[in-house]
């Protein structure tokens, strides 16, 4: 599986992210004729190969065009709804279009928290929105360039103190930052360099393409890249990426929760199976066995995200009569999976495409399948055969 691992030693910003996808062997005709694409005439790219500390690197650069004599400053103003409109509206590729809109809705959204405002009205003025746009449409552009199909990050490192912007001196990490990072699980610490180092389109790209936050992964590495960036930080203000492969390893854990219920009726085990996949279990399934005292009984076994394993055990001993549930944390190996929303004549069918270790399939999501077979009272088989894909 193709991973790119994000090296956060000194920040994050759109232009960091954009230079050392370049310097990891992306494509700058490819991220240069993508962002023609959109019709911007207030922007421009350079990306210049260049040294700092004695390490090579890439600076990634957006230079905005004002045309006074036209709109004046109407670019600094663009709303989120109309760089999304921007982007739905160009010939760039599906999955770029998505990348970069979920990315910029993510920033939206939290600018929108921050100002206290709709979503759609958060106006992207502070960096410019060309600047934003270029940087967000850009990273998308390479990273499905380079046929990422994974991506890992370091915990995050902020700077603190506070930073000087339109709207005044601002408290680091900036609100939208701090807004991104509430309610999740990204760790992140501030480190003692007085300036911003994580800016919010930085810390979107991250937000929306990171998998998983920690060291780097077992892989083959195939290329690393440094971008560089504006901050003075007093060291080497760089963003480092490993390009590589994980299919030589094993790259995903499963927890896997048990518990042997000799003493619980099938109502109350189908109802925790119920509350346990609402949740978020990834897969709970039920096996008859003999147990103690030779009664029949059930095991009853649990597959969720590491992370959530409290949270399942604490949802056992609620909904059925287990005195101890056992747990074990074991590695797995899955397909990257990538869904797409397909028209048919039976109405949308979701798509669910699995990729890696020299294979790819595509299989569609069944609820969707059997809900348009008893819309239009055709069998199952009717509805596949307009998706046009074979299915094992």
């Amino acid at each position: 599986m193709k991973t790119l691992y994000i090296d956060i030693f000194s920040g994050i910003s759109g232009d960091m992210f954009v230079g050392a996808l370049l310097d990891a062997g992306a494509s700058f005709e490819n991220l240069k004729s993508g962002l023609d694409s959109l019709k911007l005439h207030d922007i421009s790219v350079t990306a210049e190969k260049t040294s700092r500390s004695g390490i090579g690197g890439t600076k990634f650069s957006v230079h905005t065009h004002e045309h006074h004599h036209n709109h004046g400053h109407h670019h600094e103003h663009r709303r989120l709804s109309d760089i999304l409109k921007i982007i739905d509206g160009s010939p760039l590729s599906a999955k770029v279009k998505k990348t970069a809109s979920d990315i910029f809705t993510e920033i939206g959204r939290a600018e929108a928290a921050v100002h206290g405002v709709p979503a759609a009205d958060v106006a992207f003025h502070e960096v410019g929105a060309a600047d934003s746009i270029a940087d967000i449409v850009g990273a998308a552009i390479l990273l499905h360039d380079l046929g990422i199909e994974k991506v890992v990050s370091s915990p995050l490192c902020d700077g603190h103190g506070s930073i000087t912007c339109a709207h005044g001196v601002i408290p680091v990490p900036v609100p939208a930052v701090a807004q991104m990072l509430a309610g999740t699980d990204i760790p992140c610490r501030t480190a003692d360099v007085p300036t911003e180092l994580i800016t919010p389109t930085g810390m979107g790209i991250v937000k929306v393409i990171a998998c998983s936050y920690g060291l780097m992964p077992s892989m083959t590495v195939a290329a690393a890249g440094y971008g560089f960036g504006d901050r003075d930080t007093g060291g080497l203000n760089a963003l480092r990426v490993f390009a590589g492969n994980t299919d030589c390893v094993s790259n995903d854990e499963i927890c896997v929760i048990e518990t042997n219920l000799d003493d619980c009726t099938g109502e109350d085990i189908a109802y925790a199976c119920d509350k346990l996949l609402q949740a978020g279990a990834a897969d709970v399934f039920t096996i008859p066995c003999a147990g103690k005292k030779n009664r029949p009984a059930i095991l009853l076994t649990v597959l969720c995200d590491p992370q959530k394993q409290a949270e399942m055990s604490a949802l056992l001993f609620k909904h059925t009569t287990a005195f101890g549930v056992r747990y074990r944390v074991q590695p797995r190996d899955i397909l990257s999976r990538e869904f797409t929303r397909n028209e048919t004549k039976y109405g949308v069918v979701t798509l669910k495409h699995g990729a890696g270790f020299g294979v790819s399939k595509t299989k569609a999501e069944f609820e969707d399948v059997k809900k348009a077979a008893e819309e239009y009272g055709v069998p199952l088989c009717e509805v596949r055969k307009e998706l046009k894909i074979s299915e094992g």
